[in-house]
């Protein structure tokens, strides 16, 4: 059974904004995925569950359910991104859901930034 080691996880405010920086994300009705390269052997993930939730309670709930979709999804999943999920407001979560939607959505930021690694990138003009 895989587990989710404490090296894989995003603690630091730097990595999480590096993340963010890059720009490269896919979104649903659940969840917003955003993706870098990392240029490690695994992948490493951070969650960001806003105050918009509501209590702590519910908020740890859904960073529980989110920690675990990854735990039992991760063998799928690409190695060598940083991953920063943040879930969408909404009613009721479900495991199953947050699981599909997290392949889905991993995959398809994973893609956008293969495909802008293998676009040219336009030369500056020097002044």
């Amino acid at each position: 059974m895989p587990r989710f080691r404490p090296y894989e996880h995003l603690r630091r405010a730097a990595d999480f904004q590096a993340v963010y920086d890059r720009r490269r994300s896919a979104a649903n009705g659940i969840l917003v995925v955003y993706a870098r390269e990392n240029g490690m052997a695994y992948s490493r993930v951070g969650l960001s569950v806003s105050k918009k939730f509501g209590s702590a309670v519910r908020r740890n709930r859904i960073r529980r359910l989110l920690r675990e979709a990854y735990r039992l999804s991760k063998e799928e999943l690409p190695t060598g991104y940083d991953f920063v999920l943040v879930p969408r407001p909404r009613d009721d979560y479900a495991l199953g859901d947050i699981r599909e939607s997290l392949g889905k959505l991993v995959k398809q930021a994973v893609k956008k930034i293969e495909k802008d690694a293998q676009e040219p990138k336009p030369a500056e003009e020097p002044t």
